[in-house]
Formats: C-alpha cells, sequence, structure tokens
C-alpha cells in the first residue's frame, strides 16, 4: 500500500517535486547557483574591471550556468537509481560531499573575480597555488558523481526505461566523468587553456575559444556535455528501432562521442583551433 500511494504521489507531482522528492540537495544547490547568477549580471553592469578583455565576473556567471545544468541533469537522473541507495545514509554523505566541492569551487571562482585575479592557472604564491591543487581535487569530487551513479544506473534493474535508454542514460553519465578527467587534467597541468600564442585575440562568438591556436576549452566542453549528447541519440533511437538495434545504435553512438573528442583534443594539443 506504502508503495503504492508513493507511486500514485510522484505520478501527480509537478516536475520540481519530482526532482525535489529524488535529490533535494542537488536541486536546490542548482536553484541556489542560478538565482545567485542575478548579482553577478549586476556586478558585470556595475563593475568596469576587465580580466584578460573580458569582465572579471564573465568567468563566474557562466561556471554558476554550467553547475546548474549539470546538477539539474544529475537530479533528473537520481530517478533511476537504485531507491534502497537513494534511501541509504552512504549516498546522503555522498551528495553532501559533492556539493561541498561545488560550493568551494564558486566560491574560489568568484573570490578570484572580486580579487581582480585569475583562479585556474594561478601559481603566483604559495596560497594561490594550494588552492589551485585543492580545487583540483574537488573538480574531480563533483564530476565523480556523474560515474557513480551511471555506473548504478547501470547495474539497475528497475529503472522503468527501455534497455536502449537506460545504456545511453548511464553510459553518458560515465563518459561525462573519463573524458573529463582525460581533458581537465591535461589542461590543469599546464599553464592555460592555449596550445600556442594568439596574436590577434580572433574568437569564436559566444563560446570564445580562439580561432587561432588550440584552445582544450573546445574538447572539454564537449566532454562535460556527454551526459546529455549520448542520452538523446538513445531516446531518438528507442522511438525510431527495434530495442536491439537501438543499443547498438547507442554503443555505436558513445564510441562516436568519445571518439569526437579525443579527436578535438589531438587537435587542440597540437596546436590548431577548432574552426
Amino acid at each position: 500500500m506504502t508503495m503504492s500511494l508513493t507511486s500514485a504521489s510522484r505520478s501527480t507531482s509537478t516536475p520540481f517535486q519530482r526532482l525535489w522528492a529524488d535529490a533535494p540537495v542537488f536541486t536546490g544547490l542548482a536553484l541556489l547557483l542560478a538565482l545567485a547568477s542575478l548579482p553577478l549580471f549586476s556586478a558585470m553592469s556595475l563593475d568596469a574591471r576587465l580580466f584578460q578583455g573580458d569582465s572579471i565576473w564573465l568567468k563566474p556567471l557562466k561556471f554558476h550556468a554550467a553547475l546548474s545544468i549539470y546538477l539539474i541533469t544529475l537530479a533528473y537522473c537520481a530517478r533511476f537509481l537504485p531507491a534502497t541507495m537513494r534511501a541509504s545514509r552512504g549516498w546522503r554523505i555522498y551528495v553532501g560531499v559533492v556539493a561541498t566541492a561545488i560550493i568551494a569551487e564558486v566560491a574560489w571562482i568568484g573570490g578570484a573575480a572580486a580579487l581582480g585575479t585569475a583562479s585556474h592557472f594561478n601559481i603566483s604564491s604559495p596560497l594561490w597555488t594550494a588552492l589551485y591543487a585543492l580545487m583540483g581535487a574537488s573538480a574531480v569530487t563533483l564530476t565523480s558523481a556523474s560515474l557513480v551513479m551511471g555506473l548504478s544506473i547501470w547495474r539497475n534493474p528497475a529503472t522503468g526505461l527501455t534497455p536502449a535508454v537506460q545504456l545511453s542514460v548511464a553510459l553518458g553519465l560515465v563518459l561525462t566523468f573519463v573524458l573529463t578527467l582525460v581533458v581537465a587534467g591535461t589542461m590543469s597541468s599546464g599553464t592555460g587553456h592555449f596550445v600556442g600564442v594568439p596574436t590577434t585575440g580572433a574568437i569564436l562568438p559566444i563560446l570564445g575559444w580562439s580561432r587561432e591556436v588550440g584552445d582544450l576549452r573546445a574538447p572539454h566542453f564537449f566532454a562535460t556535455h556527454a551526459l546529455h549528447g549520448v542520452p538523446a541519440v538513445g531516446l531518438l533511437a528507442s522511438r525510431l528501432l527495434p530495442d536491439a538495434s537501438a543499443r547498438i545504435v547507442v554503443w555505436a553512438a558513445g564510441l562516436g562521442y568519445a571518439g569526437l573528442v579525443m579527436a578535438m583534443f589531438v587537435q587542440a594539443l597540437m596546436g590548431l583551433p577548432l574552426i
């Protein structure tokens, strides 16, 4: 009876209520980061300081947006985790650790912006060097949530998804961690995201990636969005094809996506721009 009442209440809940019920910490933090973007817009209009040609508040704003999207995606995928896992003390502790890592990241980036200095690649003093290393560990921690959730969804026999869609969600989450670890790990070990020295400052509109030299931000962007790209293919394939064929398409999409990111990664390392 309890299970049937719970299922009924979930079926009549709003999308936000469902997100909150399945992943309150991820949902709440996503909302908090989105709302905290509003003061950043005000800061951009009131504070004329620039860093490397852009408003010093642009980078914090980008990270707030990216992490909000990441968190709300994890909150949505949480419904496909085993119910016993979501209810466990270990999961609640792990979610708290991930949330703490995210809060630390935005505080570090926002604090550096307020001081008019760099957050990433800043080794100008022992303190900033230590903070950069610590935030690197935080970045791995927050990204690990996609790996943990992907593997758990992969093994869960009661997701309610078709096999092809379940595979695509799990594979996208796992690839997000693996590809991001490779690209971001390499980028953070250097002195910047450029491979080469830009001379004219030519960039791609909106994205801001260099059109002159290799820019590791391009493969990093696509690596972090595997959790969106691969499931989109899985959902489409499951609607158009029998399940066995759809699963083959999902595996091909996963391999193709990983291959695309790695090709962009190698291209950037060679000092060549994406476009």
